[in-house]
């Protein structure tokens, strides 16, 4: 207990604000403009760009209506992704390769983009930069890996996701406009797009943003340098709805967590948003039946201590709920 309690106080003194920063800042009028704004055209980018941004004061309120926008407008095209998936894995041994193809791929996606308003990650982080740099904003693509529940990453996996990085008042933020849109739903096999905008993906913080994007260029991680691509891989696997809770696991900061029957199960529970202890739930799986319980739970300083007990050995698949949605994944090899 102390051992957890001392890393999440290494962890709290670590944390960027990030969308904290603005907490001041009213985004009301940048979202209204945003929606007023709904089914414009993309053939002439800085009209539209000076439309959504021409009455709003601040750098971070005129991102704001075109990140709004471009998340409510554009949809994540599945054949897209699969194409460019694919070609990803042909030239997955060179980042050098990636990064050229990447560039040339641009403009003949950029052309979809504007005729359907259909894209893959690399069109929203292109968008997003293109439409920022109109309005005079500093804003950069970033390549690497989005770890998501069907990714399957691995040590010798090719670069599979595209983000951005903007600079306000001289400092930098990450937020991913691809996952902000929405999410892909399997109708009778076939994936659908369903939009579905995720605030949690903007402006989030280097320390939770690190747990499912690494960046091809270390520099855009805007924390713990020493951070290698092998933890990366190693974390629990975090899902959207941590992302826009704002709550977040801290310890175990390991996906696959060996533990003896006569130990419990323990761990630190961040969260923006104050939280009732009945809204945390873990459902484990051990192959053969799930199992929904609700785990001991204790307010400490800055978040919360969940505890479980396991009763039989084996491994087991473990969530981490908040009111029935699915935070993150733990894997539990139980022992004698």
């Amino acid at each position: 207990m102390r051992f957890l309690l001392t890393l999440f106080l290494i962890f709290q003194t670590a944390l960027h604000g990030q969308q904290k920063d603005f907490n001041l800042i009213d985004f009301e009028k940048a979202d209204n403009i945003a929606n007023k704004l709904e089914g414009a055209s993309l053939k002439n980018l800085p009209l539209l760009t000076y439309n959504l941004t021409n009455d709003l004061k601040t750098d971070v309120e005129k991102f704001r209506a075109i990140y709004l926008w471009v998340c409510t407008n554009i949809e994540n095209d599945y054949a897209s992704y699969i194409r460019t998936k694919n070609k990803r894995k042909k030239i997955k041994k060179s980042n050098t390769s990636f990064l050229a193809w990447n560039k040339s791929y641009t403009p003949k996606m950029f052309r979809r983009l504007v005729n359907d308003k259909k894209t893959a990650c690399t069109g929203y982080a292109y968008l997003i930069k293109g439409m920022a740099n109109l309005a005079g904003l500093q804003c950069e693509i970033v390549n690497g890996f989005g770890r998501v529940l069907n990714a399957d990453l691995n040590i010798k996996s090719a670069p599979n996701h595209s983000w951005n990085a903007i600079q306000l008042q001289q400092k930098w933020y990450l937020c991913d406009a691809t996952w902000s849109a929405g999410t892909f739903i399997i109708n009778e096999d076939i994936p659908v797009f369903k939009k579905n905008f995720v605030n949690g993906y903007f402006l989030t913080s280097p320390e939770y943003f690190k747990r499912n994007h690494y960046p091809i260029d270390k520099k855009w991680l805007l924390s713990n340098p020493n951070y290698k691509f092998e933890d990366f891989l190693a974390e629990p696997l975090l899902y959207k709805d941590a992302f826009e809770f704002g709550t977040y696991p801290i310890t175990p900061n390991k996906m696959k967590i060996s533990l003896n029957k006569e130990s419990a199960f323990e761990m630190i529970v961040q969260s923006e948003k104050k939280l009732v202890k009945e809204m945390f739930q873990f459902t484990h799986n051990d192959g053969n039946k799930s199992k929904t319980i609700i785990p001991e739970v204790e307010v400490i300083k800055n978040g919360y201590l969940l505890r479980h007990q396991f009763q039989f050995k084996g491994t087991y698949d473990l969530h981490l709920n908040l009111n029935k949605k699915p935070l993150a994944t733990y894997v539990i090899k139980v022992t004698k």
